[in-house]
């Protein structure tokens, strides 16, 4: 199989997973599923390292995607395809919704800090206040992206059996975390931090994916 193709797979599946858990990992405030007034003060503390931070999670999300895409590419040639692509679109579909959830706390984090600025409680109050019904409206994009995703490593999981492209370990383990992250959003509701363990695991599964790509390739 062409290296170059190789190797820009691997590589993307390991820079996903890098710049998806360096952003989150670092992040100085994470903000939890609805603001609260003193968000607003934490992120001005720190709001240089706070927007990075982010933008290296957000663009993480897509550099995914990016992966997901170049891996759909490499197993183009296999019968199996009828069911990894698909997977693969179920992923993007996924992480799409969860890249707009994020870029909503994003903004509204960074904008509040910098607008809140020297502004008295009240207008703090009524700025979180405000946020309320969109915020609730946004946590439904965060467990759609989790529960999306989940359900395509499920999937992908099936097509990479099958065809046996790939080891069983890593097989089995793309299985185990997606229903984990579908029985787990949809079992929480609004408690969406329980949800971050099964975040540093995907973290490490995507990492171990580019590494399987690289050193054995696909079959």
């Amino acid at each position: 199989m062409n290296s170059l193709a190789i190797n820009v797979t691997g590589w993307l599946f390991i820079a996903a997973a890098a710049m998806l858990w360096l952003g989150w990992t670092f992040l100085p405030v994470k903000v939890g599923p609805f603001f609260d007034a003193g968000d607003f003060e934490r992120v001005r503390s720190r709001l240089r390292l706070w927007i990075w931070m982010y933008r290296v999670n957000l663009f993480g999300y897509l550099v995914t995607l990016m992966a997901f895409v170049a891996f759909a590419t490499l197993v183009a040639g296999s019968e199996y395809r009828i069911i990894l692509w698909p997977a693969v679109a179920t992923v993007g579909a996924g992480l799409l919704v969860g890249v707009l959830a994020a870029a909503f706390y994003y903004h509204f984090g960074a904008w509040g800090a910098v607008d809140l600025d020297g502004k008295p409680p009240e207008a703090v109050d009524k700025y979180v206040d405000d946020l309320g019904v969109s915020t609730e409206y946004v946590t439904c994009f965060v467990r759609f992206g989790r529960v999306f995703f989940g359900f395509g490593q499920v999937i992908l999981a099936i097509g990479l059996f099958l065809g046996g492209i790939v080891p069983l370990w890593l097989i089995l383990s793309g299985a185990l975390l997606g229903v984990a992250a579908m029985v787990i959003t949809m079992a929480v509701g609004e408690n969406l931090e329980i949800f971050e363990p099964l975040f540093h695991l995907n973290a490490a599964w995507l990492a171990a994916f580019g590494i399987v790509v690289l050193v054995s390739g696909v079959t």
